[in-house]
């Protein structure tokens, strides 16, 4: 990790550290703690930071963005948000797959191609972030990523049952309803056939090896038909 790599990396985010220390602890993966060279300290501290940083930032904006959603509703869209996955899409955004100081054996193992390690160093990150600029310092990151991506991420996380519940509320016409109309095979080895109804429009069919599969699909179906999900969102 060079100096010129540590310059670039403030500049995408527009910060500059000023305890540029802090930044390279946010960037130094566990695998090298106490390993084949000292290091003054790992990621671990800010990574517990920087999670409940993104997680309030994350629950402001849903807050301002949806203002007619109870809690129970808001709720899994934070957690579409905050979900090491996204982080870890956020770290490869930001390019601190380029930067993380890894131990030769993560290295090798494919470290920086690792889901949980990118999520690691990503809510490091803004821990340091806020550390050394305050929230203004970690929203200017946020923004970059999540505020930016916000509407794709939860298209790509919501469940079709929970997008269909949704739109079908939204739009005063109740809960869907489930009715299961064949179910075959094996207790190890079930199938169902399942419709969904929605008042006002014509049901839809879905089959799975569980009743949950099968109600997702019918959603997803409804969804698809009715123009309210594309092909991209339900892939």
């Amino acid at each position: 990790m060079s100096n010129a790599d540590l310059d670039d990396l403030q500049r995408r985010i527009g910060h500059h550290f000023s305890d540029e220390a802090l930044l390279e602890r946010a960037l130094t993966h566990s695998s090298l703690s106490g390993g084949e060279q000292p290091v003054a300290g790992d990621l671990e501290r800010l990574e517990f930071l920087g999670d409940r940083v993104l997680g309030l930032l994350t629950a402001e904006e849903l807050w301002r963005r949806f203002p007619a959603l109870q809690e129970g509703e808001l709720a899994p869209r934070l957690n579409a948000l905050v979900r090491k996955e996204t982080c870890a899409e956020a770290s490869l955004a930001f390019g601190l797959d380029k930067v993380v100081r890894l131990s030769a054996q993560e290295e090798g193992a494919g470290g920086r191609k690792k889901t949980a390690i990118l999520g690691d160093v990503c809510e490091a990150f803004l821990g340091a972030l806020y550390i050394d600029g305050g929230l203004e310092a970690a929203r200017r990151a946020f923004d970059l990523y999540w505020l930016a991506n916000i509407e794709k991420i939860l298209k790509q996380q919501r469940d079709p049952k929970t997008a269909l519940q949704e739109w079908s509320q939204e739009r005063k016409k109740g809960t869907p309803s489930y009715e299961v109309l064949d179910a075959q095979g094996p207790a190890h080895a079930p199938h169902f056939k399942i419709q969904v109804r929605v008042k006002g429009l014509k049901p839809a069919l879905g089959e799975g090896g569980s009743k949950r599969a099968a109600q997702a699909m019918a959603a997803q179906a409804l969804l698809l038909r009715e123009g309210i999900w594309s092909d991209d969102t339900s892939s």
